[in-house]
């Protein structure tokens, strides 16, 4: 019961169902994350941390860069995930994200040519 308790109040986050939609469709990186949702790295980095504590998602490194994807072997949790991206008309935040990681590669090129300072996101 803890694990699925665990799991909704993973959801009852923004951050984290933003993320969670955007990996359901692609793998990304920490500085595409951040260009598409306009946020910061560290904040980023502190809800995938919590994603990948609970085994929602899962890293691999390419050259400098840290590539996250979706990681749920629970049929439930794939479901709920599921019927989130299947109504994501309802939800304009997440509708915007999804148009805006059409051009992930150039917040990747982006870090590559500037480094990676992507506090420029800051709200």
């Amino acid at each position: 019961m803890n694990k699925l308790t665990d799991f909704f109040k993973l959801l009852s986050d923004e951050t984290r169902v933003r993320i969670l939609v955007l990996l359901y469709h692609k793998e990304l990186c920490v500085c595409e994350m951040c260009g598409i949702m306009e946020e910061s790295q560290p904040k980023i980095s502190k809800h995938l941390a919590k994603l990948r504590d609970m085994g929602l998602v899962r890293d691999e490194r390419k050259e400098q860069f840290i590539f996250y994807c979706l990681n749920i072997e629970n049929q439930l949790f794939k479901d709920v995930i599921h019927k989130i991206v299947e109504g994501l008309e309802n939800y304009p935040v997440l509708k915007k994200d999804m148009e805006r990681s059409k051009e992930a590669e150039k917040y990747l090129e982006s870090c590559k040519t500037k480094g990676i300072d992507l506090g420029i996101f800051k709200k």
